[in-house]
């Protein structure tokens, strides 16, 4: 090998070097930044939980009039189906990690239909619901709560359904990409926030 295609093979690879280090520090960037909202989310989520709570040990009449409590059953239900989903996406992004792109698209999707579940077992709650939003602090906090948990669920749904139709593009994943990482964490951030939220409102009656 002459030296000027030493010298020129040697550049390819300090320039291939340097875009991946620079896509590294990019997606590392990225990442950090949907840490921080994700941090900032839960702030308003921590409020919520704090008003609620504080509003439960103050109020003198708490439930509605002719309200006993809430029906759990088919929360519950809700709840096991969101928190399974958690695994779910997870077994994903193993695939992805091992360039199975079939193996990807079939638990992605399956995640996004049981988060489409929840939706639907929630729209299903609220029709069946004795009281409304105006009906006395439970009422509000309720729907305000359980709605801005489910804006969230519905936001991830369609999130993961930006990162399925990307997977089908030739070569888009072929180095990982932050994007599902970054929708994988949000999925797992709205699973605990309804944890905590099933614990305040249905069992803690």
């Amino acid at each position: 090998m002459s030296s000027v295609n030493l010298d020129q093979s040697l550049d390819t690879s300090a320039a291939v070097v340097t875009h991946a280090a620079e896509h590294h520090d990019e997606a590392g960037n990225s990442m950090f930044g949907f840490i921080v909202f994700l941090l900032s989310e839960s702030v308003i989520f921590l409020s919520f939980f704090t008003g609620y709570i504080v509003y439960k040990i103050t109020a003198l009449d708490w439930l509605p009039a002719g309200v006993e409590g809430l029906e759990v059953r088919e929360p519950f239900i809700n709840t096991v189906v969101l928190v399974s989903s958690s695994f779910v996406i997870y077994i994903a992004e193993r695939y992805l990690h091992k360039e199975n792109l079939w193996g990807f698209r079939l638990f992605w999707l399956l995640t996004m239909a049981m988060g489409s579940f929840f939706l639907y077992g929630q729209a299903v709650e609220w029709m069946g619901l004795p009281f409304n939003f105006t009906d006395g602090l439970f009422g509000g906090t309720f729907y305000l709560l359980t709605g801005f948990h489910g804006l969230h669920v519905m936001t991830g749904v369609l999130l993961q359904g930006i990162m399925l139709a990307k997977s089908f593009i030739p070569g888009n994943y072929d180095n990982g990409e932050v994007g599902v990482a970054a929708t994988s964490l949000f999925w797992h951030f709205v699973d605990v926030i309804w944890i905590i939220l099933f614990i305040l409102i249905y069992v803690w009656q």
